[in-house]
C-alpha cells in the first residue's frame, strides 16, 4: 500500500465525520430545524479534497521512485521542474488530467484499469468521477442562497462518494503498484 493511499485513509476520514455530526444532528429536533446543509456540502469537498491530495501525493511518490538516479543531474533537474510545475497547476483531478499526468510522467494510463463491481467499463467510471468533480465546484463557488431550491448533494449519495472514491483509490493504487 502506498503512503499516499494512507493519507486519502485518513483525509476521507474528515467526510465520515462530518457526515456523523449531520446525522447526530439530524437524530434530534432542535427547534424543527434541518441539519445545516452546510455539512452535506463541505462533506463533498472533504472527500474531493482527498481524492486530489492522493492523487497528488501517489504521483510524487512515483516520481520520486522512478526518477530518483536522475537527482541532481541536468535531466533530473529538468524533469523535476516540469513536474513540479505541472503539480502546481494540478487541480480538481479528473479522468482526463488523471490520465495526463501519469501517461506524461510515468506512460501509464490508470484509467484503463478503473473497473470494479458495478462499474463495467472505465468509461463509466471517467463519467461518475467527472461528475463528482462538476458538484464539487459547485459546492465551492456557488453560494447555497436560495434554501428552497434542491439541495446539491443528498446524504445517500455521499455514502455513494466515498465508496466510489475508496475503490478508485485500491483501483488505482492496484495498477501504480505494479510500476
Amino acid at each position: 500500500m502506498s503512503i499516499a493511499k494512507e493519507s486519502f485513509g485518513l483525509a476521507i476520514s474528515d467526510a465520515g465525520d462530518l457526515l456523523r455530526i449531520y446525522d447526530s444532528i439530524n437524530g434530534k429536533d432542535v427547534e424543527n430545524q434541518q441539519p445545516p446543509e452546510v455539512l452535506k456540502r463541505a462533506a463533498l469537498v472533504m472527500i474531493l479534497t482527498a481524492w486530489e491530495t492522493y492523487v497528488e501525493d501517489i504521483a510524487t511518490e512515483k516520481f520520486e521512485q522512478k526518477f530518483s538516479v536522475l537527482k541532481g543531474s541536468r535531466v533530473g533537474d529538468f524533469v523535476e521542474q516540469q513536474f513540479s510545475i505541472k503539480l502546481k497547476m494540478f487541480h480538481n483531478p479528473d479522468s482526463l488530467k488523471t490520465k495526463q499526468i501519469f501517461e506524461e510522467f510515468f506512460g501509464v494510463d490508470v484509467t484503463n484499469d478503473w473497473v470494479w463491481g458495478s462499474y463495467s467499463t472505465s468509461k463509466e467510471v471517467k463519467t461518475t468521477l467527472n461528475r463528482w468533480i462538476s458538484r464539487r465546484g459547485s459546492a465551492v463557488h456557488r453560494a447555497y442562497v436560495d434554501k428552497n431550491a434542491p439541495h446539491l448533494v443528498n446524504r445517500k449519495d455521499l455514502d455513494k462518494c466515498i465508496l466510489f472514491f475508496n475503490d478508485l483509490v485500491n483501483v488505482t493504487d492496484k495498477t501504480l503498484s505494479k510500476m
